[in-house]
């Protein structure tokens, strides 16, 4: 299965209608939608594995492919729209980034953990030499506590680091400004540092 290349200057495909149907039970839309929804999914997956170390052993078609079987499984989700769409595949990716690193970890039995940056999502991590390295544990279980006292905040790092969205993505996603994204980026990746430096 090869992701199609989309047009970079041509709007994104409108799966809302597909999604609609297939919700519906028209397996037919099923079937056309994977086509519709690959190469974003493969495009998201791709920039949220740059944020992972160089010798992680997931690829990013294999995420890809992860994601898209756990979205089909999800027979009782009510698919709204796009935006909706690939937020939830944003948690399916996070959900299977966090498996994989417990895995490994597992694996090597208390050794090195995978190292990730909270550098901005555009950016590789060598451009952010004062963001310390985490790992990725320790961001999800830090992410939990974020949403404990503001979910939204923690939705959109969710959004910008697993879902690999930019911040006119997070911002259709949910339903706000771009540059609301931008200021609340900011001070949720600057309360991620301090605590989990002192955690």
């Amino acid at each position: 299965m090869t992701p199609d290349r989309r047009d970079s200057d041509g709007p994104p495909p409108d799966v809302t209608p597909l999604l609609l149907a297939w919700g519906n039970g028209d397996k037919a839309a099923g079937e056309r939608l994977l086509p519709a929804i690959y190469a974003e999914l493969h495009r998201q997956a791709s920039r949220a594995m740059r944020r992972e170390p160089d010798e992680h052993t997931l690829q990013a078609t294999a995420l890809v492919h992860e994601a898209y079987l756990r979205l089909v499984d999800q027979r009782r989700a009510e698919w709204h729209n796009r935006a909706q769409f690939f937020g939830v595949a944003a948690q399916v990716m996070r959900r299977i980034l966090v498996d994989h690193a417990r895995a490994q970890h597992a694996t090597k039995r208390g050794g090195a953990m995978q190292q990730i940056t909270l550098g901005d999502a555009t950016q590789t991590a060598a451009s952010h030499g004062d963001d310390s390295a985490l790992d990725v544990l320790a961001l999800h279980d830090a992410l939990d506590r974020l949403a404990a006292m503001d979910p939204e905040q923690a939705r959109l790092v969710e959004l910008r680091y697993f879902g690999g969205m930019n911040i006119e993505e997070t911002a259709e996603a949910l339903g706000v400004s771009p540059a609301t994204v931008k200021r609340e980026w900011a001070v949720a990746r600057a309360w991620l540092r301090r605590e989990m430096t002192t955690s």
